[in-house]
């Protein structure tokens, strides 16, 4: 097996082997699970137009494991408060991307929390900039990291005008368009893990 094929089917054994939570969920993995199987074009090589039209991304969500407060950042691009994260490289895994963004993004190494290790909570497939040309679908692998929210963080302001510590309900307070749109699902699979 090539070195390819191998992290492919890494890839497909780490999305088979989330929990469900929902039917929601069970139905992200399924679309996730047999794209998985029909294509090794998953790594995004362009964005103009975005190539593959739909591709692999990594998001981790920093938590304080004693307050529970979860990092956002007020990410330029898209406008939303969003967890950190980025597309997957050719090549790469996607706990490897978590690592690389982390120190990219916010200036730290990442620390997976002790409960996950390096294996994603959840996974999305969400059609994105519907409203623009270059529409496209991220298939969204959500880490989870632990991280004190009194250490200090070096966001990336080119990516962020701004990051903050939310606690879980001033997220559900706010407005549900602020943020990904599954955010409030992935709260509720925090939750399970006691985080």
């Amino acid at each position: 097996m090539s070195p390819e094929d191998r992290l492919l089917t890494d890839i497909a054994i780490m999305v088979d082997s989330i929990e469900p939570m929902d039917t929601a969920e069970s139905g992200h993995i399924a679309d996730a699970s047999a794209w998985l199987c029909t294509t090794d074009d998953v790594f995004r090589r362009s964005t103009a137009p975005t190539e593959p039209a739909k591709h692999l991304v990594s998001y981790f969500l920093l938590v304080d494991p004693v307050s529970g407060h979860v990092l956002l950042g007020d990410h330029r691009k898209s406008g939303l408060w969003l967890p950190s994260g980025g597309h997957v490289e050719p090549g790469e895994n996607p706990a490897e991307t978590v690592r690389r963004e982390c120190v990219e993004e916010l200036g730290v190494e990442a620390q997976f929390h002790p409960a996950l290790g390096p294996r994603p909570l959840l996974v999305s497939v969400t059609n994105t900039r519907p409203d623009r040309p270059d529409v496209h679908t991220d298939v969204s692998l959500w880490f989870v990291l632990a991280h004190d929210r009194h250490q200090p963080l070096r966001p990336d302001e080119r990516e962020y005008a701004a990051v903050r510590w939310w606690t879980p309900s001033e997220i559900r307070a706010a407005d549900p368009a602020s943020f990904d749109p599954h955010m409030g699902r992935m709260l509720d699979k925090l939750e399970t893990l006691g985080a």
